[in-house]
């Protein structure tokens, strides 16, 4: 009795602090599922206008998270019916859909992992001329890591905040270490199938090769002094 009282209570309290919203945060392919079940749903790209071009969800709108305009372009949204939202990597997404609950949306659904999730899942997606920019093949990644130096990749994008952290120090490696080892940073926004065919699925990502072959890779933001222990 007292196990189902206190399974009762903490349902109300869920019910009762979620005031009637739903908020989902769904890996790409059930995301993918949810949108062919929700047809007339908008589709909310949060990247900056440079990124949507360059590939986005057929039929996505592009609100900037980052713009001016992002609340008044919010406003013209019906907040009682569902909406979808997704970025690169899902961190500007997961920001995004926590205003728009807070600004009163009842039905949220945000992509985890975002566009390169999607990406890694072989999902469609379109641009405004129907032609993904490819950048770098593997077989030039390849070529930059066949050194006699460690060779240290940087994943990065220019919006990314860890990114930016991390690249000061990234720079004073480059230079410190020039005899001993080659920085190389790859921008994911301008090399999307390379970073598929890496199974590069979020940013930032750091590698270290030696003699082409991997021998160390970090996920998300990494002080110096633990490269400096890898190098």
């Amino acid at each position: 009795m007292k196990k189902f009282l206190s399974i009762t209570f903490l349902t109300l309290i869920l019910v009762s602090c979620s005031n009637g919203q739903i908020a989902n945060s769904l890996p790409a392919t059930k995301f993918s599922a949810k949108l062919k079940g929700l047809p007339n749903a908008p589709i909310i790209d949060v990247r900056t206008p440079a990124e949507f071009s360059n590939g986005h969800l057929e039929n996505a709108l592009n609100y900037d998270w980052n713009g001016t305009e992002f609340e008044n372009q919010i406003g013209f949204l019906d907040k009682s019916k569902p909406v979808f939202v997704y970025c690169l990597s899902g961190g500007r997404s997961s920001e995004a859909a926590s205003k728009m609950r807070a600004e009163g949306f009842k039905e949220v659904y945000e992509m985890e992992g975002g566009l390169m999730q999607w990406r890694s899942q072989n999902l469609p997606e379109t641009t405004r001329n129907e032609v993904v920019s490819k950048g770098m093949s593997k077989q030039d990644f390849e070529v930059l890591i066949n050194s006699d130096k460690l060779v240290l990749i940087d994943f990065y994008a220019d919006w990314c905040v860890p990114c930016k952290k991390m690249e000061p120090y990234l720079n004073e490696i480059a230079n410190d270490l020039k005899n001993t080892v080659t920085v190389i940073r790859i921008n994911a926004d301008e090399n999307q199938e390379l970073c598929k065919e890496l199974q590069i699925s979020a940013i930032p990502v750091l590698q270290i090769y030696k003699k082409k072959k991997l021998i160390w890779t970090n996920t998300g933001f990494i002080e110096k002094s633990e490269v400096l222990k890898q190098l």
